[in-house]
């Protein structure tokens, strides 16, 4: 009987898994595969169409991978967060085109000075060159489909975060929204955005990224006279997307900001 009944709960958890891969590949499916190519540089990414009326506009998400996800597959950016705008219910709540761009190897989003043990990030005064495609693939996007250029949201994780908010000090009249991820920014820069809708998370036990950088920008923006959201989660480390990207509310609140 004990036999019988750990044979069916390993069973079930096979079939689980096997469910949970087969979910993740079918969602990975309804991602084209592209490459923006500018002059001499490619910056390849991942694209999620809406069930598109040519009648009607509709927002643009630009996702930014954490440093893990770096690389030439085209495909590990969409291992984490992504995938909670390409579910049933996500589409057909929130239709909307998604960019997934995946960052070269050795290379990353943000453009700051940092200096070790310290959250001081300053902005450098050119973007990095995968930034700098990013915009101009953004440009592009919104000359090609019918995007509302009203609504054009910005988010990403971890070294994606930092990038985040790299891309709003930078074009700070781009971008409808932001939701950074365990990351962190340039406070001096803070009265730029403070008009522009945030939602900042943070783990509270991250030791990758330290949460003081996204309680510093906070505090910042607050001195500027913004209201940004900030959940910090209790008791969570680096994996604070795991939360912010299946949080209801803030689908909601992102999808609701415009220019």
């Amino acid at each position: 009987m004990i036999a019988y009944t750990i044979k069916n709960t390993f069973v079930f958890f096979v079939v689980l898994l096997m469910t949970g891969i087969q979910l993740s590949v079918a969602q990975n499916a309804r991602f084209s595969v592209n490459k923006f190519v500018n002059q001499r540089d490619t910056l390849n990414y991942r694209m999620l169409f809406p069930d598109a009326d040519n009648m009607q506009k509709y927002p643009l998400v630009i996702f930014l991978h954490g440093s893990g996800e770096r690389g030439s597959d085209n495909e590990a950016q969409l291992k984490w967060g992504v995938q909670n705008f390409a579910t049933d219910e996500a589409m057909a709540m929130h239709p909307c085109f998604l960019i997934a761009p995946q960052c070269p190897e050795n290379t990353g989003w943000d453009n700051f000075e940092r200096h070790d043990k310290n959250v001081d990030l300053k902005l450098k005064p050119t973007p990095s060159k995968t930034m700098a495609l990013v915009i101009g693939l953004i440009h592009e996007m919104a000359t090609k489909f019918s995007i509302d250029t009203n609504r054009i949201y910005i988010t990403g994780l971890s070294m994606g975060g930092f990038g985040t908010y790299d891309a709003i000090e930078r074009y700070p009249n781009l971008f409808a929204a932001a939701v950074p991820v365990c990351g962190g920014g340039d406070v001096s820069k803070a009265s730029l955005i403070a008009k522009l809708p945030i939602w900042i998370f943070h783990g509270a036990e991250d030791p990758a990224v330290n949460p003081l950088f996204s309680i510093t920008m906070v505090e910042a923006l607050v001195k500027a006279g913004a209201h940004p959201g900030f959940t910090q989660y209790p008791s969570v480390g680096h994996f604070s997307w795991l939360a912010a990207y299946k949080d209801p509310l803030m689908m909601e609140w992102l999808f609701r900001q415009h220019k």
